[in-house]
């Protein structure tokens, strides 16, 4: 498997992860942002979340502190209801424009699968390429009942201390979800085990862009 850099070590970095719902970008990409925030110098981060009430945001807010622990991390939200994004159409795609307007030039772009069958999920996800048009867009995936697992093509690999680190920060960051019988440690580890399987690694998270440069 030839292996991309993305060359995001030696500078600073600015991120920009999108959710649709506090705890997606955590159980998208937690072990990512784990490493993102090891590995990077000087890192800075927004997390836009679209959903979420009051103490659903405060969990949010702990979770960007312990994946992105000692980097400069801001949190957005609109506060739209649960499950109607497609509903507030307007305003869902007004608050990825405003953060395109209003942050610095992100050299990432995080964001939920374009084939996730949460409608919420997937509106964020068709629109993130429209807002950041010439950006890095990496597309996460959630395991879940509806059974939408893809076909990815891009991976980072994890250890099995970075994935166990991912799964312990997951349940102290949103204790609200741990009674849900998908928010278990098994769900987590067993898909990180397949998406390590598929590139060689112990673990991993796996993602798709739907347009990239190649360059050398």
């Amino acid at each position: 498997m030839l292996p991309f850099q993305l060359g995001l070590q030696n500078r600073p970095v600015h991120l920009v992860a999108l959710g649709a719902h506090p705890d997606d970008i955590e159980i998208g990409c937690g072990g990512t942002l784990l490493k993102l925030a090891e590995s990077v110098p000087e890192l800075t981060a927004e997390f836009v979340i679209a959903t979420g009430s009051p103490e659903r945001l405060e969990e949010a807010r702990r979770g960007a502190e312990l994946f992105l622990p000692g980097c400069a991390v801001t949190i957005t939200s609109a506060e739209l209801p649960d499950g109607r994004l497609p509903s507030f159409w307007n305003e869902t795609k007004e608050l990825l424009e405003a953060t395109a307007r209003g942050s610095r030039t992100p050299d990432l772009v995080l964001a939920p699968s374009r084939t996730d069958a949460h409608q919420d999920h997937r509106l964020i996800a068709k629109l993130a390429p429209t807002v950041w048009r010439n950006h890095l867009v990496l597309h996460y995936e959630i395991p879940k009942w509806d059974g939408d697992i893809s076909r990815p093509w891009l991976y980072v690999g994890l250890t099995e201390a970075q994935l166990r680190d991912k799964i312990t920060r997951l349940h102290k960051a949103y204790p609200s979800q741990v009674p849900h019988d998908w928010f278990d440690e098994e769900v987590f580890a067993g898909l990180a085990r397949l998406r390590g399987m598929e590139c060689r690694a112990p673990y991993a998270e796996a993602f798709t862009t739907a347009k990239a440069t190649l360059t050398w």
